[in-house]
């Protein structure tokens, strides 16, 4: 017999309503204060409910979701100590702009006062990390604090909404149901925005366009971008971290912003105008001695059409409809030859993966040290849609891929993982495995936090055995295809690269989690 509002705990009236609203998976680990919901969940059979041994895997897995799904999921978190495991790819998540509710519990509001071993500042610890931190305060109330919540994730852009639930508001009776509650539209364009873009456009500088977010989301903008280019004579790149790229065959393809500062300095130097399309100035990730930290020049006139908040597919076509530009056809990158058989290597990685990548795959790119040369595969191969690491927090390849299958189940998702980031949540793969997920996981060995290694002489350091050593990841080596079978993944580790192409090929056509261990 199903439950009406009359008699429904705060818990159940929480669930059904954020369901009625759109959401229907919930990424978990929950402890005690959670269990009135892991019930209600049970209870109603409404949502897909996904372990995660780990919580920084559950928030990375909702990113990779709602990246692909376009919707969010809401997350189960326990407590200030498990919102603290899962800070690190809320974070990313938060840089991506990628909706999320969660859902972390507390003690009972009449146990908060006696400081227990688990009691902390549960919403000191969410502020950062969150967009919007409520606090739930009674049953009847609380499902239309969730609706709320909701509304916040949606709007734009989207954002991460943290509702707080004290454990005795779940399993008290009187939840009352909770309409939806509309979200926030994208901001309207700016006629002097628009204006201005045309006016850089027609100044005789040289320009660049820089766009970003839902442009590289939507295969009619990115061709939009190019027509306008193409007519006006501007240059255009996407920024150099992304939420998700459409690439490949039959698209045009689009390069971004290179990480290496002295690389991204020299591809921006020539530049007099800049106009941004859903991001912001471009940034260094790190101040270095005698390096600026913004990376357009200081004498580059910058114009937003269309700031993080608006609608930049929209914006860009009402740029093209003012210039009189139309889409640009797609440009397809010529397929590197296949490799002959030999050493993986960095230099021939990239045509490796163009050839064995799958059609409509879904590339997770935690590449970190290996990431430039990667990148160029994707433009090669099938059409395929790129996700990659946001925020800068390494660990987010494994789960992120987890997630996004999950969205996507009917879609091969390949993870491009280095050795070093895949440790932090290397406990993604049982939730791959427990899913039945069709994940390839690519660990990109190079037995060592290789980016640190170029870190260090960009700061002016000249490391010695000692510094070296907190940088490699020897003494043991690490064996990642028996961690994967460990945890219920078969997997194989190669050294040729046509090795590397077969398992590719043959792990994408087969279903369920697979593992490759490239050694570099």
């Amino acid at each position: 017999m199903s439950n009406t509002p009359k008699d429904m705990n705060g818990a159940e009236s929480v669930v059904r309503s954020l369901h009625a609203g759109g959401v229907d998976v919930c990424f978990a680990n929950p402890g005690t204060s959670e269990m009135q919901f892991v019930d209600a969940l049970d209870r109603t059979k409404l949502m897909h409910c996904v372990l995660g041994l780990f919580e920084g895997v559950v928030t990375g897995a909702a990113d990779g979701y709602a990246r692909m799904a376009g919707k969010p999921a809401v997350t189960l978190l326990h407590l200030a100590p498990g919102f603290a495991n899962a800070a690190a790819n809320l974070h990313n998540a938060r840089k991506a702009r990628v909706p999320m509710v969660n859902l972390v519990g507390d003690h009972a509001l009449r146990h908060q006062q006696y400081d227990a071993p688990l009691s902390a500042d549960v919403a000191g610890a969410c502020a950062p990390f969150s967009d919007w931190v409520k606090s739930g305060t009674d049953a009847g109330s609380f499902a239309a604090d969730a609706m709320q919540a909701l509304a916040v994730a949606n709007s734009s852009p989207n954002r991460i909404a943290t509702l707080i639930a004290p454990a005795d508001i779940g399993w008290d009776e009187g939840g009352q149901m909770a309409p939806v509650v509309a979200s926030n539209a994208p901001a309207k364009l700016d006629e002097d925005a628009l204006s201005g873009a045309i006016a850089a456009l027609d100044s005789g500088e040289r320009t660049i366009i820089i766009a970003g977010n839902s442009v590289l989301e939507d295969v009619s903008a990115l061709a939009l971008l190019h027509g306008i280019a193409d007519k006006t004579g501007a240059d255009i790149i996407a920024p150099t971290s992304n939420r998700r790229q459409e690439r490949g065959q039959g698209r045009v393809p689009l390069a971004k912003i290179p990480y290496p500062i002295n690389m991204a300095l020299k591809v921006l130097a020539p530049y007099k105008r800049a106009i941004l399309v859903e991001t912001v100035p471009p940034v260094a990730f790190f101040a270095y001695p005698d390096r600026p930290s913004l990376l357009l020049p200081a004498d580059c006139d910058t114009t937003t059409l269309v700031s993080v908040d608006g609608d930049g597919p929209a914006a860009l076509a009402a740029l093209a409809d003012r210039l009189g530009a139309s889409a640009a056809k797609p440009r397809d990158t010529a397929m590197p030859a296949r490799p002959q058989p030999g050493a993986i290597t960095l230099k021939n990685i990239a045509a490796a993966l163009a050839n064995a990548l799958p059609q409509d795959a879904i590339i997770i790119d935690e590449a970190v040290s290996s990431g430039g040369d990667t990148f160029p595969a994707g433009d090669a191969a099938k059409p395929n849609s790129w996700l990659a690491l946001t925020g800068g927090s390494i660990g987010i390849g494994i789960p992120l891929s987890a997630g996004a299958a999950i969205a996507c189940p009917d879609r091969p998702v390949i993870t491009l993982q280095a050795d070093g980031s895949a440790m932090y949540t290397i406990q993604g793969l049982w939730t791959q495995a427990r899913e039945g997920s069709n994940v390839t996981t690519i660990i990109l060995a190079n037995r060592a936090y290789e980016i640190l290694k170029g870190e260090l002489h960009n700061v002016g350091a000249q490391p010695g055995p000692d510094a070296l050593s907190m940088l490699n990841l020897d003494r043991p080596h690490l064996d990642f295809v028996a961690m994967a079978q460990g945890m219920g993944v078969p997997g194989r580790r190669v050294d040729d690269v046509a090795d590397l192409m077969q398992a590719i090929e043959d792990a994408a056509r087969e279903p369920g989690p697979y593992l490759i261990e490239a050694m570099l």
